[in-house]
């Protein structure tokens, strides 16, 4: 088994139910142990700001703010960098934890050794 995960989140309430499998994936791996890094991108991009996971319902599914939280407190969370510039997003603007980085950070992170990357 990998001893770390990273994830890219591409879908955000434009395919809720792609969004809440990624962010369920990643925060039971870190529950499981496993070093993750989730990464936003595309429209899961929003999620960086303040409140907006609290926005986001898809029945049956765990809470997304709950989802993420596990994720900043024992993962890492990374907001894309030319993401983050289309939307106008800031440093300023993200929950605190959340770093932003760009496609050079993402492949050495998944191209480590003893790393799965799963894209949603």
């Amino acid at each position: 088994m990998a001893k770390k995960l990273v994830i890219k989140v591409t879908a955000g309430a434009d395919a809720p139910e792609r969004c809440s499998q990624a962010f369920t994936v990643a925060a039971v791996a870190v529950a499981s142990g496993v070093d993750v890094s989730l990464w936003l991108t595309g429209e899961s991009a929003w999620f960086a700001l303040p409140g907006r996971a609290a926005e986001f319902e898809l029945p049956h599914a765990a809470p997304l703010p709950d989802l993420l939280d596990s994720l900043l407190t024992a993962g890492r969370v990374t907001l894309c960098t030319q993401c983050a510039a289309r939307r106008e997003i800031t440093e300023q603007d993200v929950i605190k934890g959340v770093r932003i980085a760009g496609a050079q950070v993402f492949v050495q992170e998944a191209m480590a050794d003893g790393t799965q990357a799963l894209v949603y």
